[in-house]
């Protein structure tokens, strides 16, 4: 199957990198390689591109959407809360700007098998890196009822994550549940009718928290900021692109945190603690997707774009 993808906010994005031509540059999610096209573009024979994911479907549309560009963009096969650990491995000590789009893929989506849509019937799998053992299956099969109802909660804030728990786990009784369509019906039932009138699809919110849970998504966002910070060059910047609260708040206060890192009580009248930033946050407000965009790709909707410029003279 050809790896679709349409990429969000694509020019917003990568203009937000504010590209040099002899840069070097990464995209951490590299995808069917929408914005690593539009970089590689941007870049003379002297830069290059790093793009790393962890779904070899994506890799190996990308490297044949860039193969104009091989002698500036290299595909690496990884996840990127380890970018900073495999430029080192790559001998690349110092970068001028990362993207990251944090959304699943159009074609993963579409890819019934990937078990990622709760509009078609499919394994429970959800799994971004095929290679990995923990999957959707494990999650809905294996977890407590404590620990779903904790997991749809946190990670897909679903007020009737409880009820929802609890019908897993006496479905599963029966015998284990093997689809993701079971799962819908499931969520059907357990939500109740009023509820499923208005707002989006009720198995929304719960297929998106397990998603997060099988792929570890939140758990390193904060981390990745701080390590990819420390391999910026001046001036160099951050792009990432957040499709629902959780990811946005965590982006945020990541880089608000880089550009104030005080922890000095706010009473104290001058600092003390000696910590001192690193930068400075480009977009005070996110940027959002124009109503073009919108009215093409449904998919961009709740996409929001965060910036963070390194400014290593201006933070001595």
């Amino acid at each position: 199957m050809e790896f679709n993808h349409v990429s969000v906010l694509l020019h917003e994005a990568v203009d937000g990198l504010n590209i040099k031509p002899d840069g070097i540059y990464v995209d951490g999610t590299l995808g069917g390689g929408g914005h690593s096209l539009e970089i590689a573009k941007r870049l003379n024979k002297g830069g290059h591109l790093y793009g790393i994911d962890r779904d070899t479907d994506a890799i190996e549309a990308a490297a044949e959407r860039l193969k104009d560009y091989s002698d500036r963009f290299s595909a690496v096969h990884g996840n990127f809360y380890n970018a900073a650990e495999i430029l080192d491995k790559l001998g690349v000590d110092k970068i001028d700007g990362l993207i990251l789009d944090l959304g699943v893929s159009s074609h993963q989506l579409d890819e019934a098998e990937r078990g990622f849509s709760y509009m078609q019937d499919a394994p429970l799998d959800m799994r971004m890196d095929r290679q990995a053992d923990y999957s959707a299956w494990n999650v809905v099969n294996e977890k407590t009822e404590k620990e779903l109802n904790d997991i749809i909660f946190k990670y897909g804030e679903e007020k009737w994550a409880k009820r929802i728990a609890q019908f897993i786990v006496e479905e599963r009784k029966n015998k284990p549940i093997e689809t993701t369509g079971e799962l819908v019906e499931i969520i059907k039932k357990a939500v109740p009718k009023g509820a499923r009138r208005d707002g989006p699809h009720p198995a929304k919110r719960t297929f998106q928290a397990i998603r997060i849970e099988v792929n570890g998504e939140l758990a390193i966002l904060d981390r990745t900021v701080d390590s990819i910070t420390e391999k910026l060059n001046e001036g160099g910047r951050i792009c990432i692109i957040t499709f629902h609260s959780l990811e946005d708040r965590i982006i945020k206060n990541a880089m608000r945190r880089h550009e104030n890192p005080c922890t000095c009580p706010p009473e104290f009248p001058v600092c003390v603690c000696g910590k001192t930033a690193d930068g400075k946050v480009i977009t005070r407000k996110p940027i959002l997707p124009s109503e073009e965009e919108l009215e093409w790709n449904s998919r961009s909707q709740s996409a929001k774009l965060r910036v963070f410029e390194r400014q290593i003279s201006e933070a001595k």
